[in-house]
């Protein structure tokens, strides 16, 4: 009853709930746009309120029928039921623990005042911004006992004499209206303005303090016009700014300190009105460098909400910078309501236009920051994956390569819907949810025509337009130029005091260079698994390895792979990072799979792929373990080696002594694993260990296709893929219990702990030594360990009690 929306975890499906103030809010916000915090108190919190209070309320209850039979042509009977409607709202109680619910949210903000403001959703898709005005946003104190009045006073507002004329003129039944409240901090605001956008120019009006004194009509703002061409501003106008409004805040009393203002306090919304000194009143309100930034915001806006809009914004002082903020969007945001499913695969939402790609197409470069659609997407895409926004495939499943590639780069996907490459065309703007799996599309305006080149075109000229001006924006404005996606978990930094240690290793899974710096910022103790094939695309320029050495490019493909290999290793020394030799999955890599092949065999997911490619034709693998041994060479022990798709004990031993040979085991530190992910593995452990494996690395997604015969890559069979299957949970548990018998070390590195957290608290319990997950699932996983070894020290603290 009394749940909150955040705003960075609104969803499409909520818009109704939420109003389109929040919403159109939200959706900036999780494109990355600076976008100043909240949450929304939901429409039905006001419907069930109202109906619980008719029972107790005669006008109230009869609400139904006033507002249809209600003569508002009539003032004073207006004015009389208008009156008694508020007077009877704000007599009563608020629904039960809704006030400190509010309380305990906004207590997490610090910030002494709070801005309440009306969002209303209209029926029908109706045109949501043309009651703009008609209610007022209300400032008050953060307390609890201010909130619950406060709270009642927004509320009231829709049975205004204005209100109810208005909804009754427009033949709109009050009844179907959904009224929420957007709260948000209000805290050492510096000057706050609007920006009226459109294709010959943009007008920036702007004002100190809060933009209610331009709202109220009480000053004349400033007033700049920016060409859109060039960014630079063509004209700007002193305007007549003799007052400011505040909150009580730090900027204010600094001011007042100085004898720049005189301070009243007035009762309107309740707000502090500040008497300019005369220097301030004649002085602009933004600086060249303030002008640059809301410049280059009105650029990146374009392509969000086309040439022709209107936003608010504001500049808040934040310990020793001073930020940007959207606060308001005003232009109505068209989006559909009826959703198309897939599996959501990669974390994060974004609306971006598409680019379909069709499945015979050669790529050779993509659009910045597009929505790319595809039948299917194979890891020789990778390179140029890196520029995509988002991703939506029509096969796949959650442990396709294309799932974990957008994992690890941090693109939101979508596998598994079909046809998508139909029902999508170039240019279609869609919002996409990669943890729901649901795709929302925006209407075009009439006739509207979007071609995807004039789209890259114009994303590339505000680069380029901006790029050179804007060099001296600090970081807390970088957020700006690249609105893709914004998670709403915030990363832990690894050497934090605060984080406990836990007896389970926490690792993590990678093959791009450009993940590491947010891996190194999370509570890792190593690279679980560097996943060599992914790795080493971007390399290969798409090209077969064994093409490299045929070619008399050997040592030319040595030295960029090991300085490949170097970048992981160097940046996580001392902590060891495994490293899984290729497995090339030659249905997914039809061009570059081994040498020796016959071309007309079918390519499949069991293919000529791990260590039993290696039997067949050992160059490329041979190159391998010399990078390896050149990392050692370089003074770096902290490499380990996983041996990828193990079949049978004869491989490995093949393998192991083509390790020996490389001279990778002159290093005590060095150790040499298996993947248990071929079912084999369950049977010849123990004779695995004769042979000389070191530890072994759970690999839950092909261990799960191959006990159940569920293909992984198949969106269809989605539903059939489930590592919690009581058959592959008794496979891990007998590898686990196997492991420790052995004596040696016992990882996993499959999707399953990342996709299943609740999973954790067994692989804990049974003793696995380390979990390896994805960037984007370390938090949760540290705290699924963490809890589950809690769990485990409470229990054997209360045997020993008994």
């Amino acid at each position: 009853m009394n749940k909150l929306y955040w705003l960075n975890e609104i969803k499409p499906s909520h818009r109704d709930r939420v109003g389109d103030k929040a919403f159109r809010l939200s959706l900036m916000m999780q494109q990355g746009y600076p976008v100043v915090p909240g949450f929304v108190i939901a429409a039905e919190i006001l419907d069930k309120y109202l109906e619980n209070i008719s029972t107790t309320h005669t006008l109230i209850g009869e609400l139904a029928d006033s507002s249809l039979h209600l003569d508002v042509d009539n003032w004073r009977q207006l004015q009389q039921v208008a009156l008694r409607l508020r007077q009877e709202i704000m007599g009563s109680s608020l629904p039960d623990g809704l006030s400190n619910t509010i309380y305990q949210a906004v207590k997490t903000w610090e910030s002494p005042y709070l801005i309440f403001r009306p969002t209303v959703a209209l029926p029908d898709a109706l045109d949501n911004t043309k009651h703009s005005g008609l209610y007022e946003s209300i400032f008050c104190y953060s307390e609890e006992k201010e909130i619950a009045n406060v709270l009642k006073r927004i509320w009231s507002q829709l049975f205004s004499a204005k209100s109810l004329l208005y909804w009754q003129k427009s033949k709109i039944d009050l009844r179907s209206l959904n009224f929420a409240v957007l709260v948000q901090p209000v805290n050492n605001i510096i000057a706050s303005g609007s920006l009226n956008a459109n294709s010959s120019r943009w007008e920036i009006q702007a004002a100190w303090g809060l933009g209610v004194a331009i709202d109220w009509g009480e000053i004349q703002p400033d007033v700049y016009y920016i060409e859109p061409e060039t960014g630079k501003v063509s004209e700007q106008h002193l305007g007549n700014k003799i007052l400011a409004y505040h909150c009580e805040n730090a900027a204010i009393n600094e001011v007042r300190q100085h004898g720049q203002t005189s301070v009243l306090t007035v009762e309107k919304a309740g707000l502090q009105l500040c008497i300019l000194e005369e220097e301030k009143q004649l002085s602009h309100v933004l600086s060249k460098r303030q002008l640059q930034q809301i410049s280059f915001l009105a650029g990146k806006l374009v392509g969000q909400l086309g040439q022709d809009y209107s936003v608010n914004w504001t500049f808040i002082q934040e310990r020793d910078a001073v930020n940007l903020y959207l606060t308001k969007v005003n232009n109505a945001i068209n989006i559909s309501n009826t959703p198309i499913k897939g599996i959501g695969a990669a974390t994060g939402r974004i609306s971006a236009n598409v680019l379909v790609i069709k499945s015979q197409q050669v790529l050779e470069q993509l659009p910045l920051g597009i929505i790319l659609v595809a039948s299917v997407i194979t890891p020789d895409w990778l390179p140029l994956l890196q520029q995509v926004g988002g991703i939506i495939t029509e096969k796949g499943g959650l442990t396709s390569h294309a799932a974990i590639i957008a994992r690890e780069l941090g693109i939101p996907a979508i596998v598994g819907i079909n046809n998508a490459t139909k029902l999508f065309k170039n240019g279609d703007r869609l919002f996409m949810d990669g943890d729901t799996g649901e795709v929302h599309r925006f209407a075009k305006n009439a006739g509207e025509q979007i071609n995807h080149d004039v789209i890259v075109k114009h994303d590339q000229e505000q680069h380029h337009k901006y790029e050179s001006s804007f060099l001296d924006i600090p970081t807390s404005d970088s957020v700006i130029a690249n609105p893709t996606w914004v998670s709403s978990t915030p990363s832990i930094p690894y050497q934090s005091t605060t984080l406990p240690m836990t007896t389970t290793q926490l690792l993590v899974n990678l093959s791009q260079p450009t993940a590491i710096d947010k891996a190194l910022s999370l509570p890792v103790d190593g690279v679980g698994l560097l996943r060599s094939e992914l790795m080493v695309l971007s390399i290969l320029n798409r090209e077969n390895p064994y093409t490299w050495i045929r070619n008399g490019r050997y040592e030319q493909l040595l030295d960029l792979w090991t300085k490949r290999i170097l970048e992981f290793v160097r940046a996580f020394s001392p902590r060891p990072v495994y490293y899984r030799s290729l497995d090339w999955r030659t249905h997914e890599l039809p061009s570059l799979h081994h040498a020796g092949v016959d071309a007309a065999e079918p390519q499949t997911a069991l293919g000529q792929r791990g260590t039993f490619s290696y039997l067949i034709n050992s160059e490329v693998f041979d190159a391998e373990l010399t990078a390896l041994k050149n990392v050692q060479r370089a003074g770096y022990h902290n490499i380990r080696l996983i041996l990828p798709f193990v079949r049978t004990v004869e491989e490995f031993a093949f393998c192991r002594r083509k390790v020996e040979q490389a001279g990778l085991t002159d290093v005590g530190e060095f150790q040499l694993w298996i993947m248990a992910e071929v079912p084999s593995v369950l049977f010849l452990l123990p004779e695995y260990v004769e042979a000389g494996v070191q530890g072994i690395s759970i690999g839950t997604n092909d261990l799960t296709q191959l006990l159940l015969g569920v293909d992984r890559d198949q969106a269809l069979l989605a539903k059939s893929f489930d590592e919690r299957h009581p058959v592959v949970m008794g496979a891990i548990s007998r590898l686990i219990k196997m492991a420790k018998e052995a004596g040696i070390p016992c990882s996993i590195c499959g999707q399953a702990p990342a996709l299943y957290p609740e999973i954790i608290e067994k692989l804990v319990q049974w003793g696995i030594t380390s979990i390896s997950v994805e960037p984007e699932a370390l938090q949760r996983t540290y705290q699924a360990i963490f809890r589950a070894e809690q769990g485990l020290l409470l229990e054997a603290a209360r045997r020993q009690l008994r």
